[in-house]
């Protein structure tokens, strides 16, 4: 297994987009991709938060499997990170997390966006982990 560089966690210290791959729909073998905000837990593990009925989270049920691709920003050097591993999906946490992401990735002062934060909340959440078991990068 290929694990996570310094240069890595740096890069994905920034608030960046995830593009999360789950599986396709049941006999559908496109994956389906979303972009997703994350973080990178003090394990390696990748966390993200999504509404517990949500089809991503059915799909990571059936096949707990997932990859994820930060990629830079347009104007920086090229750089991308992409993890792929099993998945586990906990009913704790999602809500905690939701809210220490939205702080990370929007101003929170703008009340339009504390309303969607408050929205977003009332909503049941999960917390989805992935656990790399493959790492690699370009840049």
């Amino acid at each position: 297994m290929s694990a996570l560089n310094e240069r890595d966690r740096e890069f994905l210290r920034r608030p960046r987009l995830g593009f999360l791959t789950v599986p396709g729909r049941d006999g559908d073998p496109v994956p389906a991709p979303r972009p997703v905000w994350f973080e990178v837990a003090g394990d390696g593990t990748f966390q993200i938060f999504s509404g517990a009925g949500s089809p991503k989270v059915r799909r990571l049920r059936a096949r707990p499997r997932a990859s994820l691709v930060a990629a830079n920003e347009v104007g920086e050097p090229e750089y991308w990170v992409s993890v792929t591993g099993p998945v586990t999906v906990s009913p704790d946490g999602g809500a905690e997390l939701a809210s220490r992401l939205a702080d990370r990735y929007w101003d929170l002062s703008d009340p339009a966006l504390a309303a969607v934060l408050d929205g977003m909340l009332r909503d049941e959440l999960v917390r989805i982990v992935i656990h790399p078991e493959t790492v690699r990068r370009y840049g």
